[in-house]
């Protein structure tokens, strides 16, 4: 700590060297360290201007100073007061604040600082993988109205950046700064949080505060503590390992040396692309030759290639009208599989590189002509099936005008290759996000957790309810809050449709999600209605948004008589060779949307061979049978990747939950 005595008694000098002179001369004399000098309170990134704390909670600030440094709050008009301890952190304790704001807080130390445009809300902390990430800019087709016209200050968002750790919690991020809604920055906003806090806004009028901290492709155990991790040996063991931070950074350059050489191998193996010759993606080259395949598709299914990896190019020569010339244009090319580079007449138009992100490439005018012009797609696939994803946009629109581009286009190999070489990431590794994204976090009171997430655990569907509980438990212990409130998202329907009953991860997960509602204070959101098959993320993050705000309204807010789900399986009994299914959540009623038939039932006897089922609802229960099911003792609803067209609903327009019931004791 700066001896404050000797440092009043230099004040003198102030008048002809000035502060900074003043502390240089202290340097210089040996009566300060440089390491006192440098000491300036300082706050953690989330802790800043525009910040939204949690109301009628006691609430926290931290920091970290010289060790036994004095440091002094004020907040509305009270003072408070701690001292660094002697690892420097210092701690404010502040009583339960109502809603309300803008505020602002000093802090005054051997320095000061001011914090400004304080909100006091509810602060919800958004987190999982990449459907809670993805954000309103990746919706701005489906909702460009909304991102218009988005205008709240009193909405705001804080992003956690990217982060990971082995070694403990971090205290705290490298980036982040409160953004409040603004047509200028709703595009960096969660869309289900976003829609979420939205709706809770609406009905409460009070200051919402979102914590994005979502990764793509996280499995759970990536977020539980090195405490919770034991409950799992060998999710802990193999977290264990990468301690070793020379482990780590031989296996990252052994990835990217990896990862490089099979670009330069594609890159020097392309015949596309080869030196001395004219370059296929050039206007003027001649295709004549080339094989042709229909768009969109995969190639292993229409080509004799079969599932090849390395590089394809794709070329298609469209008429363009003069009146779609010289005015700003869209190229729009569905997802594709895995990598692609796209030229317009020779000019490149845009370039993705995974596979993943809707192909939405915006020009200029001065890219296409009248007449012939000739779309070129250089595609790389990297391990898999490569091609154009189906039941998606192909289309080229400029001037209110679009064109057609599905149909066949020209094609040829340009390399083959093995498979990419995989890589680790360690940012979903077990407990690394724990560390370097909830750790910094823990002092900040919070209102609850919305969760995204359980793709990347569909692999092993058996051990999701374990790890998941597992995720509520610890966050709430990390918290200090027992009865945390915990809403979550259940798997949305995705990948094609089966004709027969069969075996699933995704329905297996979906399952784990609706058992651990055994937890208190949790609440859960069907959303097996609003997937796409195609496209692992949905664009319709409102209704996820607007159902999760119901659930929140009632674990969170306390509205016990509100219907905030749809219907919930409870038990099954046998009687005359039927299945009869009990319900909680069923609201008005139990009806099967569309007025047609019950869907997606499947029925078995003791060896468990799933047929469709017969099925109807007869009061709040719904009976289930099959002729060659005499005996039946399991009953599966929705169960599979992609339950199109499951209809059983409460009359509130909530959807049934997935689920397997059984009669006997399920294995």
């Amino acid at each position: 700590m700066i001896n404050y005595r000797i440092f009043n008694s230099a004040l003198r000098w102030r008048t002809a060297l000035g502060r900074r002179g003043v502390l240089l001369a202290l340097l210089g004399s040996g009566l300060i360290t440089p390491a006192e000098l440098r000491a300036e309170v300082r706050l953690p990134r989330l802790v800043s201007d525009g910040m939204v704390l949690q109301r009628d909670a006691k609430l926290t600030v931290w920091g970290w100073g010289a060790k036994g440094e004095k440091v002094t709050l004020r907040f509305k008009k009270k003072t408070y007061s701690a001292t660094t301890g002697p690892d420097g952190k210092w701690t404010v304790s502040l009583p339960a604040q109502p809603a309300g704001g803008p505020y602002t807080m000093n802090i005054a130390a051997s320095n000061q600082l001011e914090l400004k445009d304080i909100l006091v809300g509810d602060v919800w902390v958004c987190s999982g993988q990449s459907n809670m990430e993805t954000p309103m800019s990746r919706l701005r087709d489906r909702f460009p109205e909304e991102i218009a016209t988005a205008n709240n200050p009193r909405i705001r968002q804080f992003t956690m950046p990217t982060s990971y750790s082995f070694k403990g919690p971090k205290d705290d991020i490298a980036s982040g700064n409160w953004v409040s809604v603004s047509p200028q920055s709703i595009g960096q906003f969660s869309g289900v949080a976003y829609f979420f806090a939205k709706d809770l806004y609406a009905k409460y009028q009070v200051p919402i505060g979102l914590i994005k901290n979502a990764i793509g492709g996280s499995p759970a155990e990536a977020w539980l503590s090195a405490e919770a991790l034991k409950q799992f040996p060998a999710y802990q063991q193999q977290g264990e390992q990468y301690k070793d931070s020379a482990l780590v950074a031989s296996i990252q350059q052994r990835d990217q040396a990896a990862g490089r050489a099979w670009q330069q191998r594609l890159y020097k193996a392309d015949q596309g692309q080869a030196p001395g010759q004219m370059k296929w993606s050039a206007p003027g080259y001649d295709a004549t030759g080339w094989a042709t395949m229909g768009v969109p598709g995969f190639w292993a299914d229409q080509t004799p290639l079969g599932q090849v990896n390395g590089v394809l190019w794709f070329r298609k020569e469209v008429e363009v009208p003069a009146s779609m010339v010289g005015k700003p244009a869209r190229l729009e090319l569905g997802t594709l599989v895995d990598a692609d580079s796209t030229y317009i007449n020779g000019q490149l138009v845009g370039t993705t590189g995974y596979q993943y992100p809707p192909r939405k490439y915006d020009f200029g005018p001065g890219v296409l002509k009248p007449g012939k012009n000739v779309i070129v797609v250089r595609l790389i696939s990297n391990g898999g099936r490569g091609g154009f994803t189906p039941d998606k946009q192909y289309q080229l629109s400029a001037g209110g005008q679009t064109l057609d581009l599905r149909g066949p286009w020209q094609y040829k190999l340009g390399a083959a290759m093995p498979p990419a070489p995989g890589s680790t990431s360690f940012q979903n590794q077990p407990g690394g996000l724990f560390n370097g994204m909830v750790g910094p976090l823990l002092p900040y009171a919070i209102k609850g957790v919305i969760w995204f997430q359980g793709e990347s655990n569909t692999g092993k569907a058996q051990e999701y309810q374990q790890l998941f509980s597992a995720v509520i438990t610890d966050w709430r212990k990390q918290w200090q809050r027992p009865t945390l409130p915990f809403l979550y998202v259940q798997l949305a329907n995705f990948m094609s449709t089966r004709p027969q009953p069969g075996e699933s991860g995704w329905a297996g997960v979906r399952d784990a999600q609706r058992q651990t509602l055994q937890l208190p204070n949790t609440g859960m959101v069907v959303a097996i209605d609003v997937g796409e098959w195609n496209d692992i993320h949905p664009l319709d993050k409102e209704t996820v948004g607007k159902r999760l705000a119901l659930a929140a309204r009632q674990v969170a807010y306390g509205e016990k008589k509100l219907v905030a789900s749809g219907p919930l399986y409870q038990s099954m009994q046998v009687k005359d060779g039927k299945a009869v299914l009990q319900f909680a959540s069923v609201g008005g009623g139990l009806v099967a949307k569309g007025s047609g038939p019950l869907t997606q039932f499947a029925i078995a006897g003791p060896d468990k061979k799933f047929v469709w089922a017969q099925a109807r609802i007869e009061g709040n229960t719904v009976v289930v049978w099959h002729d060659e099911v005499p005996a039946p003792a399991f009953v599966r609803y929705a169960w599979a990747d992609n339950p199109a067209g499951a209809n059983l609903y409460n009359k509130e327009g909530l959807p049934a939950s997935p689920f397997q019931a059984s009669s006997v004791a399920v294995p």
